[in-house]
This record gives structure tokens, sequence and C-alpha cells, in this order.
């Protein structure tokens, strides 16, 4: 059967009997191939129960219907699979891990924007976390800070009031008070967005501070948001 050069989609023959067959299924390939959503990257045995039109990635040492698809988009289809081979620069959403995806030729690139033919990436991303604040003058987050890439800034929003006897805190790293803000606001809602005056570069996994001023912490919570640039190696 003669199909498609980008997504593989079957074509109506000439007299081609059960035409609706066919065009149901380049439908389905479609439906699935556009606003691409990609369950996971990295399961390597097939689901049971899916939905039609539910996409995975197959990778390398998948089993049963899969094991023979290694590099392709699994689709179901009426209770059983449909493979379609992804192009470069394909981009999807990876629901598993809630990011966007270029494929390289090889793999799905999480957030990267740029891809080289052998596959060093150019990622930027946002790393978000929520930092419950205890009892005290600081509060020293998780490494939410990879190491070696280069951030542009941190936002972030007060979820649970600030308590305390404080009267407004900073956001920075260790060694650097304040780097991504000062006197920030303690209420519900309260903001912030700490650009820095240049790209800052950090070689190890870093994480944030909180500190009081004018007081002490009490209770609170406020979600973080990392914004930053790194680099992947290319393949040999």
């Amino acid at each position: 059967m003669t199909r498609t050069a980008n997504i593989d989609l079957p074509l109506v023959q000439a007299a081609q009997a059960q035409k609706h067959v066919t065009v149901n299924e380049a439908f389905a390939l479609l439906d699935a191939a556009a606003q691409l959503v990609i369950e996971s990257v990295m399961q390597a045995s097939p689901p049971n129960g899916t939905l039609d039109g539910t996409v995975y990635h197959v990778p390398a040492g998948a089993t049963g219907d899969w094991a023979t698809q290694s590099g392709k988009l699994a689709v179901s289809s009426n209770g059983g699979w449909v493979f379609i081979a992804p192009q470069l620069g394909w981009r999807g959403w990876v629901r598993d891990i809630g990011k966007m995806s270029v494929f390289d030729g090889v793999i799905w690139q999480v957030q990267a924007v740029a891809v080289s033919p052998n596959g060093a990436a150019s990622v930027h991303e946002v790393l978000e976390i929520d930092v419950v604040i205890q009892a005290g003058s600081s509060v020293t987050s998780i490494d939410v800070i990879p190491a070696n890439s280069v951030v542009f800034g941190v936002s972030g929003i007060v979820t649970q009031a600030i308590s305390g006897d404080l009267g407004s805190w900073s956001l920075g790293v260790p060694g650097a008070q304040g780097r991504y803000g000062a006197g920030l606001g303690l209420a519900l809602g309260s903001w912030l967005q700490g650009v820095t005056s240049q790209p800052q570069a950090y070689y190890s996994p870093t994480s944030l501070v909180l500190e009081a001023s004018g007081g002490d912490f009490a209770a609170g919570t406020v979600r973080l948001a990392v914004h930053l640039f790194r680099m992947t190696i290319p393949r040999v």
C-alpha cells in the first residue's frame, strides 16, 4: 500500500474496496501525530487497556508487541498498536514528565530548543519547587539548580502566607544573599521576579536560600521557579 512521506499515512488506492478502513486509519494516525502528546519515552513494555490514540515512544530493549519497533511511536488502535517513525525536529509533550521534547533523530531531547546532528542540545527549562518554611532566620531548599547551568532568574509566589516577626525576606543562594530579590512580601499571593543583572553560571548543584529580614520565620510556603539554560554533550 502506498503511504505518505512524512507521517506514513495510508493512501486510498484506485478501485480499492472498503476505502473507509484506509481513510479511518489515516485519520487516526494524523490525530495522534498532530499536537503530539507522548505518554512516556522510557516505558519499555506495552500497557494494557489504553484508549485509542494513546502514544508512546518505543525505547531500546522494548518487549512484547513493541520488541522490533525501537525508536518509533506506538499508537494504540483497536486493541493493538500502529507505529510511526518520528522525523528529525518533531516536537511533542511528554506527559509523565510534564515537559516538551524535540526528537533529534535518535532520542527525545527534553526541553531542547535546538539540537545538532549528533544530539548536542541547547536546553531551556524551568525547574519548580515548593519550599516549606520552618521557624528560624533562614531556610535552605534542596539543590534545585543543576550543575553546569546558567540561570537567568528566579520567579516565585507565596502559596501559604509567611508568618513570624519578620518584616520581609530575601532570596539568594549560599554566599550571595538577596541575589534574586530583597524586601519581599509575606502575604498570600506576594510574588517575585528576580532577574540577575547578567546570566549566572553554576558549576555544582546549588540550593536557594530564603532569609528573614527584621526577625525570624515561623511558617509559610513559597513556590519558586528557576529559569535556566544548560547544554548536552554530542554522541560519539
